[in-house]
This record gives structure tokens, sequence and C-alpha cells, in this order.
């Protein structure tokens, strides 16, 4: 039986003018699930799903409010940490 089991690998730090590249980029990355932004003092400034399907024919689909959100932070903020949390699969055996 294969259980898909979704936890945290790397945080990262990004100049905010290359925010979205790297988001779009990590999105086409098949085991990254989730994406979250986090503000310097620490507060998650936006928490992205990326379900199973968020690519289309080699292009990320983001919705628009996103990308807006992602846009504004980007604007504002010199640094950003980005957690990425990814997807594994883990097979289970039993005795």
């Amino acid at each position: 039986m294969t259980d898909r089991k979704a936890e945290p690998k790397r945080s990262i730090e990004v100049e905010g003018a290359g925010l979205l590249a790297k988001i779009k980029e990590l999105a086409a990355e098949a085991s990254v699930s989730r994406v979250r932004v986090i503000e310097p003092d620490g507060d998650v400034a936006v928490d992205i799903p990326l379900p199973v399907g968020a690519i289309a024919g080699g292009a990320v689909v983001l919705a628009a409010p996103v990308l807006a959100v992602i846009g504004a932070i980007a604007a504002f903020a010199s640094k950003v940490r980005i957690e990425i949390v990814t997807t594994e699969d883990t097979t289970k055996t039993g005795n």
C-alpha cells in the first residue's frame, strides 16, 4: 500500500524581485505540494497549495488572486523566506 506524506523539507531565502519566478519554478517540481511565503517578521504571507495537475502543458497555472498577492509581496519585501513542503511516497509493508 502506498501512502503519501507531506512534510516540510527545506526553506530558502529569496529577494523580492525573484519571488514569483522561484514560486513558478517550485510549482513545476512534481514533489512540491505546498509553498509558504514567510515575511521577514515570521508571519506567513501566503500559503499556496499546489495540487497534482497544477502544471498544464508545461506552464504553471496559478490563480490571478494568488499572483497578485505574490506580486505585492515581491514589491514591498526585500527578502522573504519560502518554505517548501514536498510529498513523498512511502510504502507500508505488513509483517
